[in-house]
């Protein structure tokens, strides 16, 4: 079916709609999975883990340069010994355990991944696909749910976002370290949005998905996304731009719902 058969048959006029009305077409009215790429900044009320003292840890990549002569905070590597035989990666996803079992267990009052992040468009997209079908790409944690209680931390694989913080800089590649909360036997559609530093990161953890994987991309030449079927939005938009993305996304799926497609 054409783009224009679409417009025709779901009666849209928005161009984003076309590619959205397609995969309803392709896979029913099921929801698809949408993985966004996490932010820089963060919610500035979002909570830290603690130190059996009451430090609050902030986590980075590089910990002995990232640590100022004074601070309230200390600095760790998610990797780094937490006590009783630990990381602090480990002892994160045991808490989250925890708190999932019993609500009340969240001492700490972590934010859930989709609130941490200071943009609307995690919000958003949680409101129009689901907790449940939304999950967050995390240069510290890994692929995460939405509903994940994560900490504040400065982790990033964006050069740019690391200009002046070079201590945030992820360059290790080797992902395998990463937990992976997105189903492998899903059978929607995964679809990321996201910059082209963190592609690798998602081609690799969601390499074992059997559904289509769909990589949005903002850039003259494709990015490699191996196993992935690669999708151009089109914006003047250059910093960002995944969050018009997005926005687009739900836009159209509102779309969709009111014409009773979705």
């Amino acid at each position: 079916m054409s783009n224009e058969e679409i417009v025709r048959q779901y009666g849209f006029s928005k161009r984003f709609s076309w590619w959205y009305a397609s995969r309803i077409h392709k896979y029913g009215d099921a929801n698809m999975i949408v993985v966004i790429v996490c932010a820089d900044k963060k919610d500035p009320r979002a909570p830290y883990m603690l130190t059996k003292k009451g430090r609050r840890v902030m986590f980075v990549v590089d910990p002995k340069n990232a640590q100022p002569k004074k601070t309230s905070v200390i600095y760790r590597h998610p990797d780094d010994d937490a006590g009783a035989g630990q990381s602090w990666r480990e002892k994160l996803l045991k808490y989250n355990c925890k708190c999932h079992r019993d609500p009340s267990g969240n001492t700490l009052e972590l934010l859930a991944a989709w609130q941490l992040y200071a943009h609307p468009t995690y919000s958003k997209l949680v409101c129009k696909f689901g907790n449940e079908n939304v999950f967050i790409l995390s240069a510290g944690w890994g692929l995460i749910s939405s509903d994940f209680f994560t900490p504040n931390y400065n982790i990033t694989f964006s050069q740019n976002a690391a200009k002046e913080k070079p201590w945030a800089l992820e360059q290790e590649h080797d992902y395998s370290k990463y937990p992976v909360m997105l189903p492998e036997g899903t059978s929607k559609p995964v679809v990321f949005l996201g910059g082209k530093e963190y592609v690798p990161f998602f081609c690799s953890l969601t390499k074992n998905i059997k559904s289509e994987r769909i990589v949005f991309y903002n850039s003259v030449k494709e990015p490699p996304a191996p196993g992935c079927t690669l999708s151009l939005f089109e914006t003047t938009t250059l910093t960002n731009w995944y969050y018009e993305c997005g926005k687009s996304l739900c836009e159209a799926k509102e779309e969709l719902a009111e014409d009773g497609k979705s």
